[in-house]
């Protein structure tokens, strides 16, 4: 299961401006299939557990502040390849540097307010979706 599975965040400011149901359209015509989905508000404690290993960071401050400025979705995901395939579908963390066509280059504002976050490796998959869901709150497809 471990490359067949990835984690992502839709960020408050596609949530804000009405972007979730668009980019999930995304997801799903790129063949991934949504195993668990939830709309959450992060306080400022949960942000800084999620987002510790960038803690120091010259951007962590705004990380967090961004973070728990609105609701977002967290969604695990799943098809072969999960993670690499989505990363090249989110495209680059620089909005203006990401492919055209890709999610981050269509709805991306800026490096922050990049839309959706996607795990960049099948073990901090794993870490990730288990922040946000318990076992009992996921459905694994048998076929993707």
């Amino acid at each position: 299961m471990n490359n067949d599975f990835t984690f992502a965040i839709i960020k408050p400011n596609a949530v804000k401006h009405k972007k979730t149901g668009p980019i999930l359209a995304m997801i799903n015509e790129a063949g991934f299939c949504i195993c668990a989905l939830k709309m959450t508000l992060l306080t400022k404690i949960q942000a800084q557990a999620f987002y510790m290993v960038h803690r120091g960071k010259p951007f962590y401050d705004g990380l967090i502040e961004f973070m728990t400025s609105g609701p977002v979705v967290a969604l695990i995901l799943s098809r072969e390849n999960a993670v690499e395939e989505f990363r090249k579908l989110i495209g680059e963390t620089d909005p203006s540097r990401a492919e055209n066509g890709t999610i981050r280059k269509i709805f991306a504002v800026s490096v922050q307010m990049n839309a959706i976050h996607g795990s960049d490796s099948p073990e901090n998959a794993v870490k990730e979706a288990a922040f946000f869901f318990s076992e009992f709150e996921r459905f694994y497809h048998q076929e993707h």
